[in-house]
């Protein structure tokens, strides 16, 4: 029997997702019992919290094979971001003033690399596999390779897409950069908590990930920095009491650190049987677009069929990821004539600069198929119900519009 489906349906999980119930109940304590200050060492309300503060940091340091002193409590990816790439610039420019990063990051690493452009570091930004082919926006690590001089200072490359999807092959780049000496950035704010992430398996030397992302709060991230073996130095950008050992100064949020913590716990907990379910969604969302939508264009890598039923490690793309261009449909229009469809047209991060995907665009797409495009977020809490909602949605709107649209074309 189906379920009922509760509108409006939420498909943008990629900007980020409702906190679990597990994870609100495991922080209420923080927020008026165990509330002390965890930089209070004086009494046992401080005590308490920074107690809390490490089992925590213990508890995501294992979940991501890191070692707890490994650790940096920021306020979210962008923070941990501009952390990881100005304060590791700042730090190294004597050996240089050269970075290497990729045309489709997030603009948490485009923005903080246009700064240090300003400042006179010298940045190159990859080109990814063109769209139309079964690894579009995928990085060839060989142009890594190609790209690394004797002056770069740091390489930069994302995890996972927030809009594509796509799945980097951040062990090979690692292994390039060690060759060379030159530290690895990965933004992993959309791969932790989705698809197996160990830092060390992966030889990233810094890597962003943030909690409103797998399920936590908002105002709470990470950024882990190698320890171990060749430590990796940062300069802060936030001074002032000396927390988190001189890299992030600022009173701890512990009940963002608890459910962060949490959050993360219980993705890895379900990390397999999730990947494949989502995978399941997602593949029948496509296939119903593309049974009721003519002209449907997947935007991104492919992925298989089989993944409906198991996701594969070596996947190029994000089991809840799909990203389609519905030509002769403006994709602004389209989402705001979806009034119980939640979705989006690419990074919310973006959304007060209403230019086409940078992302797409550096695909090859052209700027109107760009301009019709919607990413589809799946996400822990959406049903086979809301998937074939959102299906008949879509459709009646792409059909409306484009209806619209001829009549409003033709000779008068």
């Amino acid at each position: 029997m189906a379920m009922p489906v509760q509108l409006p349906i939420y498909l943008d999980n990629h900007a980020t997702t409702r906190v679990d119930p597990r994870v609100v109940e495991a922080m209420l304590p923080f927020f008026s019992e165990t509330f002390g200050n965890a930089g209070s060492v004086n009494h046992t309300f401080g005590w308490d919290a920074r107690d809390a503060v490490d089992t925590a940091r213990k508890s995501i340091a294992a979940n991501l094979g890191a070692d707890a002193r490994e650790i940096v409590f920021t306020s979210g990816a962008t923070e941990s971001n501009n952390l990881a790439i100005r304060g590791l610039a700042e730090r190294q420019r004597r050996r240089g003033n050269h970075i290497v990063s990729v045309a489709t990051e997030h603009m948490a690493v485009l923005d903080p690399l246009k700064r240090l452009a300003r400042r006179g570091f010298e940045v190159n930004l990859l080109n990814v596999e063109p769209a139309g082919g079964p690894r579009a926006g995928w990085l060839d690590p060989q142009k890594v390779k190609d790209a690394i001089r004797d002056d770069t200072l740091l390489v930069s490359v994302m995890l996972a897409n927030n809009e594509i999807g796509v799945i980097q092959p951040i062990k090979e780049i690692a292994a390039i950069c060690a060759e060379r000496d030159v530290p690895l950035h990965c933004d992993a704010t959309q791969g932790v908590g989705k698809i197996p992430v160990d830092v060390v398996h992966l030889g990233v030397d810094l890597m962003s990930f943030s909690g409103h992302k797998i399920y936590g709060p908002k105002g709470i991230g990470g950024l882990y920095v190698r320890r171990r073996e060749k430590p990796v130095r940062l300069d802060s950008l936030i001074d002032g009491g000396g927390q988190e050992n001189g890299l992030r100064s600022g009173t701890l949020n512990v009940p963002g650190i608890i459910g962060l913590a949490n959050a993360l716990e219980l993705c890895v907990l379900d990390l397999e049987s999730e990947m494949g379910r989502l995978a399941m969604l997602r593949q029948r969302l496509l296939d119903g677009l593309k049974r009721d939508v003519p002209d449907v264009v997947l935007n991104g890598p492919e992925f298989t069929t089989g993944e409906a039923s198991t996701f594969h490690r070596e996947t190029l793309r994000l089991p809840g990821n799909l990203n389609c261009s519905f030509p002769y449909v403006n994709g602004e229009a389209l989402m705001m004539s979806m009034k119980t469809v939640a979705v989006s047209s690419g990074s919310a991060c973006t959304s007060a600069h209403p230019e086409p995907s940078h992302v797409l665009l550096a695909l090859g797409l052209g700027e109107d198929l760009t301009r019709a495009s919607l990413r589809f977020g799946i996400g822990r809490f959406n049903t086979i119900e809301e998937i074939d909602y959102a299906v008949e949605a879509v459709s009646e709107s792409v059909h409306r519009l484009r209806k619209l649209s001829s009549v409003a074309s033709a000779p008068q």
